[in-house]
């Protein structure tokens, strides 16, 4: 399973949403300029990344089952 070259993409994006995840809490618990200024596009990228990697994770799926 993990010799495919789309595990890894998938995997990639997972960390990606969790590194946008983990700034925007960071971001929020410390408060401040930075949340009041990036703590909203923080969470559209990561809604963004999230529905990315939904849909690779679907995709592995399905093509792996084929």
């Amino acid at each position: 399973m993990t010799d495919k070259p789309l595990f890894y993409v998938v995997a990639l994006a997972v960390l990606v949403v969790l590194a946008i995840l983990a700034t925007g809490i960071g971001g929020f618990a410390r408060g401040g300029e930075f949340n009041r200024r990036h703590g909203n596009r923080l969470m559209r990228w990561r809604l963004i990344a999230q529905a990315v990697a939904v849909a690779l994770i679907l995709l592995f799926i399905w093509l792996r089952e084929g």
